[in-house]
């Protein structure tokens, strides 16, 4: 799933490529979950962005959003394999090697948009999962962060430095009692951090990703918020492009699981292990990241997961490390049901895939050749 450094990156792209020219040609394809879940269809968008000029682009986290010359404005999340690509550009993170990709308009296509400028830019928003959002903001540019979804979602360590300080850190810590990745995965709590970057940062840290939040002390909240903002800054000065990550990252060895003849250590021996926190796989390094509190699990010496004394029970809206997603208004559900209209966490990643897949719109499964190697 793109997380903050890879949004990063294509509202790069937008910023360079989009703003400041005329959307002389949209072509959006309609598809009900992917508009009709935020209570948008492929024709309001169309009807919206045709002939509007791109003014602005922004990003909170995972969401990102072009603003244009006058409301309503377009705001996006890539879901698990949504991206956006422009013609003649390599704006990818993650390329499949098939030829067919290279074709244009391009294959699972939700909208297309040409500008009108000379030379034309031309660019798509692409989703063969089905698992991205696209909706209107009606609302004045300025004002998009106040609106849902972005208003349901934390701060962005990027864009909101002056408020996601050590202070407000160690209280957020502190006010609950949960693996501390599941809360750094819970975009309620903080925008962006996805299973990479966590799992980058609780190293930086040295923190074990299933300790409790609450039992953290002091000193290591000050290493989580140091390595917060560094790994979050680092990651999106490069764009996402693991190229020009630090070699030390624990990203550039952490590819091993279920890869043959693949190093499952760092270079300097240390071994990289792999545990489920908060739903997620997460790779640790357990010779660095040694418990110092209450956790979900007890780790011994070696990295392996031992049983656990006694099951604890967690609440499973504070595991939830998926995105904060707003039902729209009240709908018929495939069963007849009504919709109740209320804020709710978005789906599980598996279970929203077993649940919106439909036949034939999953690709063979795509390489990496940006970010993962």
């Amino acid at each position: 799933m793109p997380e903050l450094a890879e949004v990063g990156r294509i509202v790069h792209f937008i910023r360079q490529h989009l703003v400041g020219k005329t959307l002389s040609k949209v072509h959006a394809h309609h598809d009900e979950i992917i508009y009709g879940k935020v209570g948008t269809s492929a024709a309001e968008f169309q009807k919206a962005m045709q002939g509007k000029t791109v003014v602005g682009a922004g990003q909170q986290g995972k969401y990102f959003w072009m603003t244009m010359s006058s409301p309503p404005h377009a705001v996006m999340h890539f879901g698990m394999a949504g991206w956006m690509k422009i013609k003649d550009q390599d704006t990818f993170y993650y390329r499949s090697d098939k030829p067919g990709d290279e074709e244009w308009p391009p294959k699972y296509a939700k909208f297309v948009l040409e500008t009108s400028e000379d030379p034309k830019t031309e660019a798509a928003f692409v989703d063969p999962r089905r698992l991205s959002r696209i909706r209107l903001v009606d609302c004045p540019a300025e004002e998009i962060r106040d609106h849902t979804p972005l208003k349901e979602n934390g701060p962005d360590p990027i864009a909101d430095k002056d408020i996601l300080d050590e202070a407000w850190l160690q209280e957020k810590l502190r006010s609950k009692r949960v693996p501390v990745k599941a809360l750094l995965l819970d975009q309620a709590n903080i925008s962006g951090i996805g299973n990479w970057m966590g799992d980058e940062i609780l190293y930086h840290a040295k923190i074990h990703p299933e300790q409790y939040s609450n039992t953290l002390s002091d000193e290591q909240i000050q290493e989580l918020h140091k390595a917060l903002h560094y790994v979050c800054t680092t990651a999106m000065d490069a764009l996402a492009d693991s190229e020009k990550f630090p070699e030390h990252w624990l990203f550039k060895h952490r590819w091993s699981k279920g890869k043959k003849d693949h190093p499952k250590a760092l270079p300097n021996g240390d071994k990289i292990t792999f545990i489920t926190v908060g739903g997620r796989t997460s790779a640790v390094v357990a010779a660095v990241q040694k418990k110092s509190g209450a956790g979900a699990k007890e780790i011994d010496d070696d990295g392996e997961t031992a049983q656990p004394k006694r099951k604890r029970s967690v609440k499973k809206e504070e595991e939830d490390n998926s995105d904060v997603e707003e039902k729209p208004a009240p709908k018929t559900t495939k069963s007849g049901g009504k919709r109740k209209p209320t804020v709710k966490t978005e789906t599980n990643e598996i279970d929203a895939i077993k649940e919106e897949k439909s036949p034939g719109t999953t690709p063979p499964r795509q390489r990496s050749t940006r970010t993962r190697k």
